[in-house]
């Protein structure tokens, strides 16, 4: 059967007959006399059979490239230094080029340039300032290298910081302001020895002519409040706050106190006519309609009551002092409580009447004009025949005493808001208008219905 199998007796026939299903199969020759590996077209020796032990030979083609590796670069021409891009470069040595084929086919390597990416326009880049400028700006100092703060600039009509407009921020006048020296006594004093002899001439002539000096004193307060109002960033209805201003104590001396409302009623009305037919609520109806009827009241309801004390005068011949008499009265003693409690407070003044309003009032100021205000009262007093008791005069002073200090502080509580030091500039070493008569317009409605209540004349 073997014989059927492998066909002939010949053992040396690599072909075996597997018949019609797998025909004629043919093994390699068992001639071993050839190299038994060889790689590509090098001549190389054969490999040794695996079961001989190593002889720590490096193959040929190993050798060949280490060699050439180690002789000099002038002595390696361009064919065999393949693996020259690839030295060491801190040492400058070779390494030592491997060729895995055995084959002439190599692999030409290079190191490419690098590529530099543009800087994009606009990129922040920390550290640097593309502009080559610093762009914080840099804050103003003083001689003593102190830095000096900018003054905050409110937009008109819209509210400051803190959500009310005319307000500063850090709260109530926080922006300091250059210390000022103080009151300027020759020049205070000569303004205010002039203001009192026309006041007194104009008594001397008629109670009419005290009314156009009250009238013009009025009507400069109120444009100075306004003035200093809208700067501050309110928008009140300037022209309709003056014009009530100033007829609010010209109706009270023709009519009498029932004009008054009228005239009130008014301009309340006019102005929000005008807030009405405004565009939107950004005219911001609440706060600037207040700050005009703030000035109504103050200035031109208040006010007037000098023309309703003057008025007394022209009730007839038996009362043509009566009204001048008690203006004078007011006045006198307005002006000895300022002056008593300004050197009294300037020479033992040390506890503050109200410090976050003005610093420089003090209680031992009040005090001081207090007494001054009683001095005055009773000498003048005793000059006049319309106030001419002992205890009227009292309790005129004691009002006086009372409601001067407290109108003075409600103007400097207005300037601290406002951040302002005076409303004006009109009467030096006074401030303005508001500034010398804002104790008096306090005093005038009090001293009014303390005459109707006593009836000192009667």
């Amino acid at each position: 059967m073997a014989d059927d199998n492998y066909g002939s007796d010949n053992t040396n026939d690599p072909t075996i007959d597997f018949g019609d299903e797998f025909g004629v199969v043919r093994f390699g020759s068992d001639d071993d006399s050839g190299p038994a590996l060889s790689f590509g077209g090098n001549e190389t020796e054969q490999l040794p059979h695996w079961t001989e032990p190593a002889t720590g030979e490096i193959p040929r083609f190993m050798k060949q490239d280490t060699e050439a590796a180690r002789r000099p670069a002038a002595e390696v021409d361009d064919e065999t230094d393949v693996w020259s891009a690839y030295n060491e470069p801190s040492t400058g040595a070779r390494r030592p080029p491997v060729d895995l084929t055995g084959g002439s086919r190599r692999f030409e390597t290079t190191t490419p340039p690098p590529v530099e990416r543009p800087r994009r326009e606009g990129r922040i880049v920390i550290g640097t300032d593309p502009t080559g400028e610093t762009r914080r700006p840099v804050a103003p100092r003083d001689a003593s290298g102190a830095q000096v703060r900018p003054t905050q600039v409110t937009r008109a009509g819209r509210p400051a910081q803190g959500g009310r407009p005319g307000q500063r921020a850090g709260g109530t006048g926080s922006i300091s302001r250059p210390p000022t020296g103080g009151r300027d006594l020759p020049t205070a004093t000569a303004v205010g020895a002039l203001m009192l002899a026309a006041f007194i001439g104009a008594l001397l002539l008629s109670p009419a002519v005290v009314m156009v000096i009250v009238l013009a004193a009025i009507g400069l307060a109120a444009f100075e409040f306004f003035t200093q109002i809208t700067q501050a960033g309110y928008r009140p209805i300037s022209i309709i706050g003056i014009v009530g201003c100033v007829a609010a104590p010209a109706v009270a001396y023709w009519k009498g106190d029932s004009a008054i409302p009228l005239v009130l009623m008014f301009a309340f009305v006019a102005t929000s006519l005008v807030f009405v037919s405004g565009d939107s609520v950004e005219s911001g109806p609440v706060p600037n309609s207040a700050a005009t009827m703030i000035a109504l009241m103050w200035i031109g309801l208040m006010g007037s009551y000098a023309g309703l004390i003057l008025r007394w005068s022209t009730l007839g011949d038996a009362f043509q002092h009566r009204g001048t008499d008690t203006l004078f009265i007011i006045v006198a003693g307005v002006v000895a409580n300022d002056i008593a409690a300004y050197f009294v407070g300037t020479a033992i003044g040390r506890q503050p009447l109200r410090e976050w309003i003005s610093p420089k009032k003090s209680v031992e100021g009040v005090i001081g004009g207090t007494i001054g205000t009683f001095v005055i009262v009773v000498l003048v007093g005793m000059q006049s025949t319309t106030w001419n008791s002992f205890g009227s005069w009292i309790l005129l002073a004691l009002v006086i005493s009372v409601m001067a200090p407290l109108g003075d502080l409600t103007e400097s509580m207005f300037k601290r808001n406002l951040d302002i030091k005076d409303f004006g500039t009109l009467l030096s070493g006074h401030g303005g208008a508001l500034d010398r008569f804002d104790s008096m317009l306090f005093v005038l409605p009090a001293v009014y219905y303390l005459g109707m209540v006593i009836t000192p004349w009667a």
